[in-house]
């Protein structure tokens, strides 16, 4: 039988990178392919959670394959059917809005397009300051849009950050059978 195929694709969430690629190599540890896709900041930005090329060669060293990082590494992804899910982890708020307004002007909004030719899941794990605030009617609309699904998720400091919200990073593979399934994991606030 052949392995599942997991586009895993990385936007500038910094904070949440490191849980992000803990989470890819579970998945690989499970037996998924990983096809890893990174936003153009994350595969160039050195930031106080880490340089670049760090992140970048632990992805390559977990997927075994080379970072696409451009729109035009990402075009093929579904006309060539190289996915069976896409995974995007963490995602953005920036990133959210843009699929749901069906903008596509960076590589991962390309890849989840690209992907979505297939008519296949797409699995979010939001990670935004801003979810309850203007990023909120954005997530609402994917959460009501047909082969997305989300990573359930929380507020992760009410008190200093009220609007933001982050999934728990550790149900990506739990969730990402579901959404194969064509099930969306519950509950899906933590």
């Amino acid at each position: 039988m052949k392995a599942v195929r997991i586009g895993f694709a990385m936007c500038g969430s910094f904070c949440t990178v490191s849980r992000a690629l803990e989470q890819m190599q579970a998945l690989r540890d499970l037996g998924y392919e990983i096809i890893p896709v990174m936003s153009e900041n994350l595969y160039k930005t050195d930031t106080r959670f880490g340089k670049a090329e760090d992140i970048v060669r632990k992805a390559e060293v977990i997927s075994g394959r080379k970072v696409l990082s451009t729109i035009s590494d990402c075009e093929p992804i579904g006309p060539r059917g190289l996915t069976d899910i896409m995974v995007v982890a963490p995602c953005t708020g920036n990133t959210a809005a843009k699929l749901s307004a069906g903008i596509i002007d960076t590589s991962v909004t390309m890849a989840v397009k690209s992907h979505l030719r297939q008519k296949k899941p797409v699995l979010i794990s939001i990670a935004t300051n801003d979810a309850l605030a203007a990023a909120a009617q954005n997530i609402g609309r994917l959460l009501n849009t047909r082969y997305y699904y989300f990573v359930p998720f929380t507020q992760d400091d009410p008190e200093k950050k009220p609007n933001s919200i982050v999934s728990d990073f550790s149900l990506i593979p739990q969730a990402a059978q579901a959404a194969l399934d064509g099930i969306q994991l519950q509950p899906i606030l933590c």
